[in-house]
């Protein structure tokens, strides 16, 4: 069986002496999609951070291609191929959004990332906006170019916050089919999604946290037999 491009076991982080994971489990394989699901304050948005070390302190084992990374800084965590798209976002205002996706550096030790051309091919609306300041463009343009900006690094492991959140449905659109085409290009994509029918048809695999806990995991094929489950725990 191949190695989890993540595995993650009995993680605990905090926010100072706030304890905000208990005890979380979770494999993702390479070239899937999995979805983490769950209520506002669960621990999703935290199991991401804490991914990459951007939590206070936190206990347990996170492996990435099968290196343990639980002891790294985020810079040396980062290069183990990851890339992170914050809710946030973090587009540069005093850059176009060519400079934006020209910015981070390519990965070490990774292969090499999409080219600009392959990243406007992806995102059309870019292209014509390539000159254009970062935050003159659109919320949904905005979240094309964050997510255009790490895959110009070489990360294979994809970590994206809500990245349907508040985005016109022609936009959602385009991200849904975004992440149909890294999948078939072989990336690692772990989301976290609060639009229940933007992620339902695009994962492989679901996680439902509740709690900073991981109360539910299933694969696509039972979705419909969870929904009772889901209706309960979401409210979906």
């Amino acid at each position: 069986m191949s190695t989890p491009a993540l595995q993650i076991k009995d993680l605990h982080a905090w926010y100072g002496e706030s304890h905000v994971l208990h005890g979380v489990d979770m494999v993702v394989q390479p070239g899937e999609v999995v979805t983490l699901l769950g209520r506002n304050g669960a621990g999703r948005t935290t199991t991401l951070r804490a991914i990459l070390g951007l939590t206070g302190a936190r206990k347990g084992s996170i492996r990435v291609n099968g290196t343990e990374t639980i002891d790294m800084p985020t810079n040396k965590i980062a290069h183990c191929g990851i890339g992170y798209c914050p809710e946030e976002r973090g587009i540069f205002a005093s850059l176009s959004c060519e400079e934006n996706l020209l910015l981070p550096p390519r990965l070490k030790g990774t292969e090499q990332g999409m080219s600009l051309e392959e990243i406007y091919e992806m995102f059309p609306n870019l292209t014509e906006r390539r000159h254009s300041q970062g935050t003159r463009l659109s919320g949904g343009e905005q979240q094309m170019l964050a997510v255009g900006r790490i895959l110009r690094t070489g990360a294979k492991l994809l970590l994206l916050d809500e990245i349907s959140e508040g985005l016109a449905p022609v936009i959602v659109q385009a991200l849904a089919r975004m992440i149909a085409m890294l999948r078939a290009k072989g990336y690692t994509v772990v989301m976290v999604e609060q639009n229940f029918r933007f992620a339902a048809p695009l994962a492989d695999r679901f996680y439902v946290m509740a709690h900073g806990r991981i109360v539910e995991a299933f694969g696509a094929t039972e979705l419909d037999a969870k929904m009772p489950v889901l209706n309960e725990l979401l409210g979906v």
